[in-house]
């Protein structure tokens, strides 16, 4: 009787476990977290700001264990790419680019319970949280490099669309460089969108020809084509976004880094950590390392400009 008595509450005991093994698996599942990621119109491989994107994803998926998927509008239907994601279940939907905001905010409008997260446009709605960052802090750098540096006088800036976000780089490096330098000529070009190389090659062409010696381009996939013209025409260029010195390896002097990887990663973290706030519009720069440059190459600074840009980098730019 006692083994057989033993043997039932071996039985039950051995049930019970394999019970809490279950739930405490099935807690487990509902853990885990996924984001649905809205790359721009221009897709992965724009080795800018959609690939930036998804390396803070990956990092995330790789350290944290938040997976994610993604979707590409390379045919414009912001709307539909969205609601595929709000279907899969995702926990956040991200859309990418000020493009994606009225899609963002018509989803989010129908679908209330939903987090969705904007980068680089800022909206009202209480289920979106607006991410921006302060991209003239960066570009304040920049400028100051082409101010210090330019043996003609005369730099460029080429951006892709005229919207508050590419104005605010144009801001930034402006300053920067008449800061430094205030006898020079900056020339201003907008190529209308972010994916015509060949009209971004074209405006670097006229920029040099008309005396510019650095040029930098804030125009996405587009601005590839004006670092590589200005390589070609044997001037310095700056990269944006991320580092995009191997597009340009005999022109690009340093590249401005907006550090969307890094801002995706720590808002992947706060949804695991469930800290992240909803509804809330975070601006990142400097002080937070959510921009700055990519290492200084093919040229040499002086120790005095080199004082002055790591004195305007602890002041936070042009502040």
């Amino acid at each position: 009787m006692q083994k057989k008595t033993l043997f039932i509450w071996m039985i039950g005991l051995s049930l019970l476990l394999s019970a809490c093994s279950q739930v405490s698996q099935s807690s487990k599942a509902e853990e885990k977290k996924t984001i649905g990621l809205l790359v721009t119109d221009s897709g992965l491989g724009d080795n800018s700001f959609s690939d930036s994107a998804l390396q803070g994803l990956e990092r995330a998926r790789d350290e944290l264990g938040v997976f994610f998927n993604y979707k590409e509008p390379l045919t414009g239907n912001y709307v539909g790419y969205l609601e595929d994601l709000v279907k899969e279940g995702h926990d956040l939907i991200v859309g990418l680019g000020f493009e994606s905001q009225e899609a963002v905010e018509e989803m989010a409008k129908k679908y209330p319970d939903q987090k969705f997260l904007l980068i680089d446009a800022v909206s009202s709605q209480p289920n979106v949280t607006s991410l921006t960052f302060k991209e003239d802090e960066g570009s304040y750098l920049i400028g100051l490099i082409a101010g210090m540096r330019t043996e003609s006088n005369h730099v460029g800036f080429i951006g892709g669309m005229d919207i508050p976000v590419v104005k605010n780089f144009e801001k930034g490096f402006k300053e920067g460089v008449q800061n430094a330098n205030p006898d020079a000529t900056i020339s201003v070009d907008y190529i209308g969108d972010f994916d015509n190389d060949d009209k971004a090659a074209e405006l670097a062409e006229k920029q040099i020809a008309d005396g510019a010696d650095h040029i930098f381009p804030v125009a996405g996939y587009a601005g590839v084509g004006a670092l590589k013209e200005s390589q070609k025409q044997g001037v310095y260029s700056f990269g944006v976004d991320s580092d995009q010195y191997f597009l340009a390896e005999e022109s690009i002097v340093t590249s401005m880094m907006k550090r969307i990887d890094v801002a995706l990663f720590d808002i992947a973290k706060q949804l695991k950590e469930s800290s992240f706030e909803q509804g809330k519009h975070i601006q990142l720069g400097l002080k937070e390392e959510a921009v700055g440059l990519a290492p200084i190459r093919i040229i040499k600074l002086t120790n005095p400009q080199r004082d002055t840009l790591e004195e305007a980098m602890k002041k936070g730019g042009n502040e």
